[in-house]
């Protein structure tokens, strides 16, 4: 389980009570999704197939990073087929019992949107199996020998499955998707945008190069963008004029410690720490965390991550290493016998 906290303003999860704001920013249809153009354009022919089949939609699988929009392709979906939506999430469901309460009062055409789906417990797992092929359950009524099974029919439904970690759901239940999405990051472009339309909802006012500058640090991530504006909105209302020009975004970010690269202070502490205590390594990424004054699940999940995708971290069969771009990055000079090139197997395995 995430150990993520509130303080971290680049964490990709959503805190606290943001849910609520999130939603009155989520777009309502496909058009009104900007990026992940290859899964808008596949999904969208699922869905007319099916609309013009007059019939539920295979099953829809979506991966990928927290905050990329998974939650808000399955709202669209139930839109798009003018059905109900039934959230749910795995850690939910532990018990065949919980799947099986869901499953009998769902309507045809319904859409089930499970979040965190690998994390359900695994004999909720091989009933929604029956569910997704036969759409039918078997509901056992006593223990032991007397046990009965009572077979129950569903109605045909969709069930959308969002999971960050595709590859620990068990094959069968993958292979009973009938479309799978993976979601990526999104470029500053398509961030420019996305910071545009959400000030326009929030009622903020901004300039071209106020979005740009927001957008280049929100680390390829919606809801990180959404986040920042926020943050943003409320400097330039209360030290400026009201008005998010690029250099009102630029002190603001840089009052919350996000460089423009879009590390934080936890991200430069890592680094910090790997180079400066550690001569950039190898180091476990429990001494990592205890350095840094964080738990460890909190450096794992949400500054490593990014880091990599940087280029100034690598994690190797031997602990984390500094790579050449973050002892840069850091100003600093890489010390003789540094480990990166020393060894050409060092980056074999993960």
């Amino acid at each position: 389980m995430s150990a993520v906290h509130d303080d971290h303003l680049l964490a990709p999860e959503a805190l606290g009570d943001e849910r609520a704001v999130e939603a009155a920013l989520r777009p309502r249809s496909l058009e009104e999704v900007v990026g992940q153009h290859r899964v808008r354009d596949q999904l969208g022919l699922v869905l007319e197939a099916a609309r013009l089949r007059e019939r539920a939609p295979d099953h829809v699988l979506l991966s990928g990073p927290p905050g990329l929009g998974k939650t808000t392709l399955a709202m669209i979906i139930a839109h798009e087929m003018g059905a109900p939506l039934r959230l749910t999430s795995g850690p939910a469901i532990t018990h065949a019992g919980d799947l099986a309460a869901i499953l009998s009062g769902m309507n045809e055409g319904d859409v089930l949107f499970i979040d965190e789906i690998h994390r359900m417990s695994r004999p909720a797992e091989e009933m929604l199996y029956m569910a997704m092929e036969d759409f039918r359950v078997d509901v056992v009524i006593g223990k032991g020998p007397g046990a009965t099974a009572i077979p129950l029919e569903i109605p045909p439904f969709t069930l959308v499955g969002a999971t960050t970690r595709a590859g620990l759901l068990p094959g069968p239940l993958r292979d009973r998707f009938g479309f799978t999405a993976q979601l990526e990051f999104y470029d500053a472009s398509d961030l420019d945008l996305i910071v545009h339309r959400s000030a326009r909802l929030l009622e903020v006012s901004l300039t071209p190069e106020g979005a740009a500058e927001i957008a280049s640090r929100s680390r390829g991530t919606p809801r990180i963008a959404n986040r920042l504006l926020r943050r943003v909105r409320d400097y330039a209302q209360v030290r400026a004029d009201g008005v998010v020009t690029h250099e009102v975004a630029e002190r603001a970010l840089d009052l919350y410690e996000v460089d423009p690269l879009g590390l934080d202070r936890l991200d430069r502490g890592v680094l910090d720490a790997l180079c400066r205590r550690f001569g950039g390594g190898p180091v476990g990424i429990s001494t990592l965390a205890v350095a840094v004054g964080e738990e460890r699940e909190t450096v794992e999940e949400v500054a490593e991550p990014f880091l990599v995708r940087l280029g100034f971290l690598a994690r190797t069969p031997r602990g984390r290493v500094a790579t050449p771009a973050a002892w840069a990055h850091l100003g600093l000079s890489a010390p003789e016998g540094a480990p990166l090139g020393s060894d050409p197997g060092l980056f074999d395995v993960d």
